[in-house]
């Protein structure tokens, strides 16, 4: 639906994603340019409690891939909440302790329907649907359903243009470039990489490679990783 953001609920982003760092040396390749964007503000924390709001619209956010929604609040409150899959306008949405299990509720984890596999004190054990088994404190909150706009990843942007919208420059192969500008680059004519394995442009392997940091401060709340 196309409405104008509410002027409240959002503020001018400095969008500066180039992939360059503070010594303007490219981190993260194929960033650049782009529309400008303000930001929306969105309530994640959902912290009206026992508040019933309506959805008043349907917004597109440049921000992320999903739509989000403005919420009418019965005390007058207005915010943003991510849109759910399947929620239209006029839809009544609340967060709680008691709340119905319903599209776009949040409840504490202790309320949520989920494949919960075992309680201890204060932390639950789930089964994620990608298969991964985690630790989850008891106190935490989910709201109910599906993020909308599922088939965003099969829409074609139909040409050159509408990606660069997007802040998104081409992507060149690495096997094309000049050995000075990358490990695979070099050779006469369509010549293979010359190496075992793949490497990113700093020379770090790559394609396959677990690029998860060693030691992470959540490996202990992961009892069994996802499976492939």
């Amino acid at each position: 639906m196309k409405s104008n953001p509410r002027n409240n609920l959002i503020y001018g982003q400095h969008h500066c994603g180039k992939g360059r760092n503070a010594r303007g040396i490219i981190t993260a390749g194929h960033r650049g340019g782009g529309h400008k964007r303000l930001y929306r503000k969105i309530d994640f924390r959902r912290n009206e409690k026992d508040i019933y709001g309506r959805i008043v619209t349907i917004e597109y956010d440049p921000n992320r891939n999903a739509y989000i929604c403005l919420i009418h609040y019965r005390d007058g409150e207005k915010r943003y909440i991510l849109h759910p899959r399947g929620a239209i306008i006029g839809d009544t949405i609340v967060s709680g302790t008691e709340v119905p299990i319903k599209m776009g509720n949040a409840l504490p984890l202790s309320a949520v329907v989920a494949k919960l596999i075992a309680k201890e004190g204060k932390s639950a054990t789930l089964k994620l649907p990608s298969g991964e088994v985690r630790l989850i404190s008891k106190n935490c909150s989910a709201t109910v359903g599906q993020v909308g706009n599922v088939g965003v990843n099969q829409k074609s942007l139909g040409r050159a243009g509408s990606k660069r919208w997007l802040g998104k420059r081409p992507v060149v192969r690495g096997v094309v470039m000049n050995p000075v500008d990358h490990p695979h680059g070099g050779g006469e004519g369509r010549a293979p990489i010359g190496r075992k394995k793949p490497t990113t442009p700093w020379g770090y392997p790559a394609l396959g490679k677990r690029s998860r940091k060693r030691n992470k401060y959540s490996d202990n709340l992961i009892l069994r990783r996802r499976s492939k």
